[in-house]
């Protein structure tokens, strides 16, 4: 595999999906290297659980932050030259990890002559809502189609970017196979009991600060909240380009004494927040997948969440959440009055997210399909 993000190295989900992915292959007698570029504080070789990692350095020559895609083609020739030194081991299958990894993954399928197999963790195309602006989310979108039409079979976590691949890219559909992330449950569970005395109820958001992550849609929710649920507060946990503008939006809703921006919390951090918290709430404008759910429904605490693509997907009609229209802030409120003043709906909600955890989103439930699509390529090459 070859991804550009591997813990401890993480700033979306592709880190957490390539790692438990990986991890379970190995589980399932399969061998599994991945290619990343080097992090610091992490060796360039090490095993992990079974999961050989090697990394190397991509930063030189050095080329402007703000040209991602010339950045990242850089990149790639390193991460290239790392795979080429692998003569001691052959693969059957390349698998990469989004753009920022398809020159390498290509390069690398062409050397040991293997099938290449793409998964799509985000789009362009999808984020823009099929109209994408010229600039860095064009030259993005470039790659992904290239990407998109290079590869042997493609992989999406939903069908929401199934949809996206196929208007945005128009590849053949028989060409995607749907494969949903997943989760490892024991990672978000609660080892102690959460404080029955802790009256003062606790809303909490996380993941990447971005417009699109709707975290001014809470900011506008508690403020309907305030003096409906006593004592109300919320947390949002994360870091990102949009973060000056959301604490200017909790400003203008005078809400700056019960919202707090916590920045990047640590994951031993974040699950100590979600077992605080009386309530998750994922206002996702746009969600390709959404983890974050997963990860809220395996920590057990009630979710909310945002009525929209790959969120949608997991949630709709399992009774593990309730949603709301996407950007609906009053909508929102009463969603979270709703789990925060009844007791038996918060309940209701936890156990059924139990259950889909459980029986759907399990890693070696996602393994399996991905060797699935591996024997496929194998057999269609």
């Amino acid at each position: 595999m070859i991804s550009w993000e591997y813990p401890p190295y993480v700033v979306t989900g592709v880190s957490t999906h390539v790692r438990g992915l990986s991890r379970a292959l190995v589980a399932a007698g399969h061998d599994v290297v991945v290619v990343t570029p080097s992090v610091v504080g992490a060796p360039d070789e090490s095993i992990d659980d079974g999961v050989r990692v090697f990394r190397t350095p991509v930063d030189l020559p050095w080329v402007a932050d703000e040209d991602v895609v010339a950045n990242t083609a850089s990149a790639n020739h390193h991460l290239v030259t790392l795979v080429a030194q692998l003569i001691d081991w052959w693969p059957e299958v390349v698998h990469g990890h989004d753009w920022r990894t398809s020159w390498a993954s290509y390069t690398a399928s062409r050397i040991f002559e293997c099938p290449l197999v793409m998964t799509v963790h985000g789009t362009e195309y999808s984020r823009h809502g099929g109209h994408v602006p010229p600039g860095r989310p064009s030259n993005v979108h470039a790659v992904e189609n290239w990407m998109a039409w290079t590869a042997d079979l493609v992989v999406c976590n939903s069908q929401f970017m199934t949809n996206g691949v196929l208007e945005g890219f128009e590849i053949d559909p028989t060409r995607i196979r749907l494969v949903p992330s997943g989760i490892d449950a024991t990672e978000w569970e609660s080892t102690t009991a959460r404080d029955s005395t802790d009256s003062s109820p606790m809303v909490m958001s996380w993941g990447r600060v971005l417009y699109e992550k709707g975290f001014q849609v809470v900011a506008q929710a508690i403020a309907r909240l305030r003096g409906v649920v006593p004592d109300i507060t919320a947390v949002i946990a994360g870091r990102g380009p949009y973060l000056a503008e959301l604490q200017t939006r909790i400003d203008l809703e005078g809400v700056n004494d019960l919202v707090h921006l916590a920045g990047f919390a640590p994951d031993a951090e974040l699950r100590d927040l979600l077992h605080r918290a009386s309530c998750v709430v994922i206002p996702s404008l746009y969600e390709p997948f959404g983890i974050v759910a997963l990860e809220a429904l395996a920590a057990g605490t009630p979710v909310v969440a945002a009525d929209t693509g790959g969120l949608r997907e997991i949630l709709a009609g399992t009774g593990a959440a309730l949603l709301f229209e996407p950007g609906n802030d009053a909508q929102l409120a009463a969603a979270i009055e709703k789990v925060l003043t009844q007791p038996s709906v918060a309940e209701e909600l936890t156990e059924k997210a139990r259950v889909l955890v459980s029986e759907t989103y399990s890693w070696s439930a996602v393994a399996h399909r991905t060797v699935d699509v591996y024997r496929q390529v194998l057999t269609d090459r």
